[in-house]
């Protein structure tokens, strides 16, 4: 084994080459980014504060114990993190393949042999035990070309499995206060349906006492019927989004446990952007694109080196052992095998091949290159559309508020007119339409204010801290 150290000369030298790798180094390309976020002009932000509402993790963002622990499960059982997690496997097993071609590579034979010539009456028994070595000389930096890229791989998969965690929390968030809005306008309903009843009661003892007419009672009836007919639909609704919600967890669809009603849900008293330049950074769709491009770089290192001579070494060494008879004698046979080469082989005529490998290479990279500044530009248009909406649904619900007090100011005002007989009773029934009408529109209000919420911080790049 001895006569395999100039393999390890041959290592070390090849080591001392390492800086001689062909292709171009990566750098970070400049991107022009905004200066600020773009944000409602009546509600700017403060831009120059560091601190940004996606620095906090999930948990302390959703504050209901029953969402945090629907995350939980989500988080764990989730077929699509699943996927992403194996995913990061076979990247980290493929950069062990790749940068095993930087190593010699060695194996062992063994054979063994025996018998009895009937002619010369020799007995022989024999065994043989080799080892067989084989080194590639990486002068040009082909196979450390391919294991960069190969690294590259590995960390934009794990950035895709952050993305996953990212969308998954968001989602199950998103899900989560559609489901609370639904139950509210489900309660609001049955609350005006059990409101109406007792109406159509009064209205029909009104009638027998003569104040009131046929057609008030047809009316009321009317509304109780109105209300009546969206109790399903709502119930439809309900079932479907938990059903939902079970496939983001990883179960089969069943019903969901609910925390804090969506009228106790908190928000947040302000929700800073913090510096558009720390968006690159926590955006992991936008590290995992310069990953890629770092990986598409690599290639072209690895598509030159295929212009130039490949070196390989090889050695091989070991022994025969065992014992022999020829004639009348006995003897023992102990042979020493070694044997050592190497190999050039220099590409001549290709037809054009390694050129438009390279051209391909090329060309991957400046898509990489354009998918990568694309990516910024859609992150930041993300994070202004989530702060706008943000704004807006937030002012949509509060004067949505202000609405429904002013409509049950005045079906109070309206019943009043209505029992001193001042008005007719088509009047309070319009009031209570309207007055419905509002209340579902402000539950909805609410319910798209959070889910604007989680959004913006999925905008931001929060939620993917584990």
């Amino acid at each position: 084994m001895k006569n395999l150290a100039p393999l390890k000369w041959a290592t070390m030298f090849s080591a001392l080459l390492a800086g001689c790798s062909v292709g171009p180094n990566y750098h970070r390309p400049a991107v022009q980014t905004p200066t600020a976020f773009r944000e409602p002009v009546e509600n700017p932000q403060v831009q120059v504060q560091a601190a940004s509402y996606a620095d906090l993790p999930w948990w302390q963002v959703f504050q209901d114990p029953q969402l945090q622990e629907l995350v939980r499960t989500a988080i764990k059982q989730n077929y699509d993190l699943q996927l992403a997690a194996e995913r990061i496997n076979a990247a980290r097993a493929q950069l062990a393949v790749t940068r095993a071609s930087q190593f010699p590579q060695v194996q062992g034979n063994g054979t063994f042999s025996g018998g009895k010539e009937s002619n010369f009456q020799t007995k022989f028994n024999f065994l043989t035990l080799t080892a067989d070595a084989a080194f590639q000389l990486d002068f040009f930096g082909k196979l450390r070309r391919a294991t960069e890229a190969s690294r590259a791989q590995l960390l934009a998969t794990e950035d895709a499995r952050q993305t996953v965690i990212l969308t998954l929390v968001s989602d199950v968030a998103s899900d989560y206060f559609a489901l609370l809005q639904l139950d509210l306008q489900l309660q609001i309903t049955r609350n005006t349906v059990a409101a109406q009843e007792a109406s159509v009661k009064l209205t029909n003892l009104r009638l027998d006492h003569g104040v009131a007419t046929k057609l008030d009672v047809l009316q009321s009836q009317q509304v109780l019927d109105s209300a009546n007919a969206q109790i399903p639909d709502l119930e439809r609704q309900i079932e479907q989004q938990e059903n939902a919600i079970s496939i983001l967890l990883g179960n089969y669809p069943q019903a969901v446990p609910r925390g804090r009603p969506l009228v106790e849900q908190p928000l947040p008293p302000e929700v800073p952007p913090g510096l558009p330049s720390s968006l690159i950074e926590r955006r992991p769709d936008i590290r995992e694109a310069e990953q890629i491009m770092v990986a598409a770089n690599a290639e072209i290192g690895v598509a030159k080196a295929q212009f130039f001579p490949q070196i390989s070494l090889t050695g091989s060494g070991g022994g025969a052992f065992g014992r022999s008879s020829a004639f009348s004698g006995l003897m023992s046979s102990q042979l020493g095998i070694w044997s050592y080469g190497a190999q050039v082989t220099q590409p001549i005529f290709t037809a054009g091949a390694l050129r438009g490998n390279l051209r391909l290479a090329e060309s991957q990279h400046q898509q990489a290159l354009i998918t990568y500044r694309q990516s910024i530009q859609r992150a930041f248009g993300d994070v202004s559309d989530a702060l706008i909406g943000y704004q807006k649904f937030h002012e949509v619900r509060v004067r949505q508020e202000s609405t429904v007090a002013d409509l049950q100011e005045s079906v109070r005002l309206s019943n009043m007119r209505y029992k001193g007989g001042t008005t007719a009773y088509l009047e309070v029934l319009d009031g209570q339409r309207s007055l419905f009408a509002a209340e579902l529109t402000l539950a909805q209000a609410r319910g798209t204010e959070y889910q604007s919420l989680v959004q913006l911080y999925r905008a931001l790049g929060g939620g993917w801290k584990e």
